[in-house]
């Protein structure tokens, strides 16, 4: 076999493939034996048919082309190794000479990975919200914790707002009950903004009881998004009692026998979440810069293909668990169609480039994955995904996805070299010492990186 490659553009190659013929005898031979096993002919045993009856029979050009499918991805995949090209996706195959007995000629173009550069990223400056904590950030936890613990107790008098009320519900569109529009004993606080639109003014005022009806746009069901007629009745109104705040609180709510204990320790929860935030944000202002110090081309199909795969995503995933379709969605966000189409694009473009420049990093700096940080990487995300680590593992497994975890954990690695090499500093001057997290890093790094299965792929051509 004989192979050359054409450069069409910084991520495009030709390959052009010459098969002399009896490199195919092994496909030929798996063609006949394939054939045999699926017709029957008069006077021969299944599997037993000799190939010039085959041929007689059913055509050489049949044979030819099963043999050939069955031996394209081979060349293919021997052309791609001889170049040492890092391909994407699926090549665009085209047979250019097929003649029997003689030669296979054919081409594949293919995406590749650009070249790149990786320029001095030692001199990346970004600037950081420092960590401050006020006391009335410390008040805020304290009195969220209190309204955790708040009781309820039935009054016998007119709703008003924080009350509790137990509410029965049904809803109409065109005079038409729906189907799941009658619930029954749902528990409403007033002013949460959990329900309706409309029925915080709707239910104030009204005692056990008490029934009203308002206008009202549903939110999930059967007919989002469509104007309702509601029925609502009140069958409990009960006032919301707070705990007061002293030290028996504090036991009440935390392992503290204090208050002033619970308030320091609040106060270093706080602190924690704001150096992690702080973290996160120093993560992706140095990805940026170093971003906007690589020419990093992005293949055209790809680009398609990863866009089409985040609105794939979000219209069959993300928005259909919420009951919304894209419409509603663009609505509710006050974004047109071509906005968001802009946004989405170029979301792509950034994850792409992010995982091109980050794999360039891992092999610059010739970082390599552990199995311990391997599976810490995976308690991270099953914890996440809200299953089990080994229910996460083994559907990990089963679908073939550790090599994407192991491209995570290092594309985290990698950018923890740079922050490490970044001079990081908050919005007081003071510079940040940022603790390693290669891990934490690789979160950052998913966010914009989604669907690594659009730029890994490298599936089998045919003709």
């Amino acid at each position: 076999m004989k192979s050359a490659v054409e450069t069409l553009n910084p991520t495009r190659v030709r390959l052009t493939v010459e098969v002399p013929f009896e490199e195919l005898k092994d496909s030929l031979d798996a063609a006949y034996k394939k054939i045999n096993q699926q017709v029957t002919v008069k006077g021969f045993r299944k599997g037993k048919i000799p190939a010039r009856i085959i041929d007689q029979r059913f055509g050489r050009g049949a044979v030819l082309e099963e043999a050939v499918n069955d031996a394209l991805p081979k060349f293919y995949t021997e052309a791609v190794n001889e170049a040492e090209l890092n391909v994407l996706g699926q090549p665009e195959v085209d047979i250019t000479e097929l003649k029997d007995g003689e030669t296979l000629n054919f081409t594949a173009e293919v995406d590749i990975r650009p070249a790149i550069e990786i320029p001095d990223y030692s001199g990346i400056e970004v600037e950081v919200d420092a960590v401050e904590v006020s006391d009335e950030d410390v008040e805020k936890a304290v009195s969220d914790l209190r309204e955790r613990f708040a009781s309820t107790s039935p009054v016998e008098r007119a709703a008003q707002d924080d009350d509790v009320v137990t509410l029965d519900l049904e809803a109409k569109v065109d005079g038409e009950v729906l189907e799941d529009g009658v619930a029954s004993g749902v528990s409403y606080t007033i002013g949460s903004g959990e329900l309706l639109d409309g029925i915080d003014d709707a239910v104030k005022g009204l005692e056990a009881g008490g029934e009203t009806t308002f206008a009202s746009e549903l939110k999930g069901g059967s007919a989002t998004g469509k104007e309702a007629e509601v029925t609502v009745k009140v069958t409990q109104v009960a006032a919301r009692e707070l705990p007061e705040l002293d030290d028996e609180f504090a036991q009440l709510a935390s392992e503290f026998d204090t208050l002033d204990e619970l308030k320091a320790d609040s106060r270093k929860r706080l602190e924690n979440m704001k150096q992690y935030d702080q973290a996160t944000q120093a993560q992706e202002r140095v990805l940026e810069k170093l971003l906007e110090l690589v020419e990093v081309p992005v293949p055209e199909k790809l680009l398609a293909d990863e866009i089409n795969t985040r609105k794939h995503n979000l219209e069959h995933h993300q928005l259909g668990q919420m009951g919304l379709d894209l419409a509603k969605y663009l609505e509710i966000q006050g974004k047109t169609e071509e906005e968001f189409d802009a946004e989405t694009k170029e979301a792509a473009v950034k994850g792409i480039k992010t995982q091109f420049v980050l794999d360039e990093l891992v092999n610059k700096e010739k970082l390599n994955v552990n199995q311990e940080e391997l599976t810490e990487h995976l308690m991270r995300r099953a914890q996440s995904s809200g299953m089990s680590p080994d229910q996460f593992a083994q559907a990990v497994v089963e679908g073939g996805q550790v090599p994407m975890l192991v491209g995570e954990v290092a594309r985290g690695k990698a950018l923890a070299v740079v922050v490490e090499a970044a001079t990081v500093k908050d919005t007081n001057g003071e510079v940040v010492d940022l603790d390693d997290d290669e891990d934490e890093t690789a979160e950052t790094v998913e966010a914009g990186t989604e669907d690594e299965a659009t730029t890994e792929a490298e599936d089998k051509p045919e003709a």
